[in-house]
């Protein structure tokens, strides 16, 4: 098993421990293999009798093929999960597929509870309030040099078009689209009226 493979599946693993429910939705595809595809990593695994996953035999044909950009697999494991998911392609087994997916879908790491093994309750509580609010600093200041960019280009330099400045432009054409239909049906009668 390769080091990614290894690793892949100590991570999970680790996330599986006090998620017995996930254990317990994997338990009857023990012995199962499945594919993990995220160019240019190439993960085999199996599941183990206990819901755990463990290495796949070389000579394992997969039951399920997952398939994910590299860039997304932090997203299963991460605070991202809804990305990632969005990201994921699976193929074979039915059931075998809906388990993994539900486990992965469901599957959270506790950062806190880890955290709080190695530094203790408070330390581990306050690490992780200071990386959420962190995290929504950055994404109000993301939020706000997009708002920024997007008045700059549509007020200063006239690039973007706002909704107040295409608002005559869509009746103007909404009249014009009308006037048309109205020209057609015209026509079409004229040239359906018996001649004399």
């Amino acid at each position: 098993m390769s080091l990614s493979a290894r690793s892949f599946v100590a991570t999970i693993n680790h996330l599986l421990v006090p998620a017995t429910w996930a254990r317990e939705r994997l338990v009857p595809h023990a012995g199962r293999c499945a594919q993990l595809r995220a160019e240019p990593v190439d993960i085999r695994f199996s599941v183990t009798a206990e819901g755990y996953l463990g290495e796949a035999a070389a000579d394992d044909v997969p039951a399920v093929t997952l398939s994910i950009p590299l860039s997304a697999v932090p997203g299963l494991v991460g605070g991202e999960h809804d990305k990632a998911m969005n990201a994921l392609r699976i193929e074979g087994s039915a059931d075998f597929a809906d388990a993994l997916g539900f486990v992965f879908r469901n599957l959270r790491w506790d950062a806190e509870e880890d955290l709080s093994r190695v530094f203790g309750d408070i330390v581990a509580h306050r690490l992780v309030a200071g990386a959420q609010n962190l995290r929504q600093v950055q994404q109000r200041a993301l939020n706000g040099v997009t708002e920024n960019v997007a008045e700059y280009l549509s007020q200063e330099q006239r690039f973007l078009a706002t909704r107040n400045t295409l608002a005559p432009h869509i009746e103007a054409l909404q009249a014009l689209r009308d006037d048309v239909a109205r020209l057609e049906k015209r026509i079409e009668r004229l040239t359906r009226a018996p001649r004399r």
